[in-house]
């Protein structure tokens, strides 16, 4: 593959650029190892595939909207999982042509895309279950309350499988929360089913399927906030604006720190760029590394790229109009 090949070139020029190339190896140390999460992906597609086409299938013969609803719900999950799945491939892509970034961002539009996607199958499922409360036909309890079951098992399982990346990352964590919340759902078809089965009352099933849907959008919203969030190129939540702008304000001979920009290049990786006022002038590069690791290891910036100025003229942010 010409990825090996790349790389190969690549290395001497990695380390004369960065000066850090340990700051490469670093990443990797970080992040769980693309081929666990690769694992974790591939059983929970299988998985929950099928068992979406077994629930969706066992819906319609026992007239459950809550099973179907269940079913739209994983099956939005699974397309949620190949999206996170494919946006976690291609965030270690390496940087080429146009796209100097690599295409770390697409992990940010796939958590974005993954929310709209469940308030789709949301209104959906709603305006289902509406019409079964209207016109209620008969629901067969105990084939709902074993296939659910089934859900339960399969989608505990799968959240356990992502429970290890969730901390660091929106992505795994987005597909973590989804396998979490469908396992708390399937649960609460099981338990329809059986009061179904035992009361002969159906309208319980769409009115369980309704709690579904305020469920799932109580749950995506946090994900879509965060994700509109990081596109909008905000300061990702795991890093604190204000301790960084007083580290950076706190480095020996530093007078002004301004134009600092923190944002995220991917759901995993933080950017940051600022201008540090030296009246001494350029420190020498041993003291920018320093400053660039301790960045990377004690606040979670990935990437710096730090200005160094005199102050002999007075600059401003042009992007506040006025000075710090």
């Amino acid at each position: 593959m010409n990825h090996a090949h790349d790389h190969q070139h690549g290395h001497d020029h990695h380390d004369h650029d960065h000066g850090h190339s340990h700051g490469f190896g670093h990443h990797h140390h970080h992040m769980p190892s693309p081929d666990g999460h690769g694992r974790a992906f591939a059983l929970a597609i299988g998985l929950n595939l099928a068992f979406v086409i077994v629930e969706f299938t066992y819906g319609f013969i026992a007239h459950s909207t809550a099973l179907m609803a269940d079913a739209g719900h994983n099956l939005s999950d699974v397309l949620g999982l190949m999206l996170a799945w494919g946006a976690a491939l291609l965030a270690k892509s390496a940087p080429k042509g146009r796209y100097t970034y690599g295409l770390r961002g697409s992990s940010i539009l796939a958590a974005l895309g993954n929310g709209l996607l469940l308030m789709v199958a949301c209104g959906a499922i709603a305006w289902e279950a509406v019409q079964r409360i209207a016109e209620p036909a008969p629901v067969a309890g105990a084939t709902v309350s074993i296939v659910a079951a089934i859900g339960v098992v399969i989608n505990g399982f799968s959240a356990w499988l992502f429970l290890a990346g969730s901390k660091g990352d929106l992505n795994i964590r987005g597909a973590y929360l989804h396998m979490a919340a469908d396992a708390a759902l399937s649960l609460g078809v099981v338990i329809s089913g059986l009061a179904i089965m035992y009361s002969g009352w159906t309208w319980i099933d769409p009115i369980v399927s309704l709690g579904i849907v305020v469920v799932i959008v109580i749950g995506t919203w946090s994900l879509l906030r965060e994700s509109v969030q990081l596109s909008m190129a905000a300061v990702p939540p795991n890093v604190d604006a204000g301790k960084v702008q007083a580290f950076l304000a706190g480095q020996p001979g530093v007078t002004e720190v301004h134009d600092l920009h923190i944002w995220a290049m991917s759901t995993t990786e933080t950017a940051l760029t600022a201008h540090l006022v030296i009246p001494g002038g350029y420190p020498g590069d041993a003291t920018l590394d320093a400053i660039e690791h301790t960045l990377r290891e004690k606040y979670a910036i990935h990437h710096s790229t730090l200005q160094v100025e005199q102050g002999t003229i007075h600059h401003h942010c042009t992007l506040q109009g006025h000075a710090h």
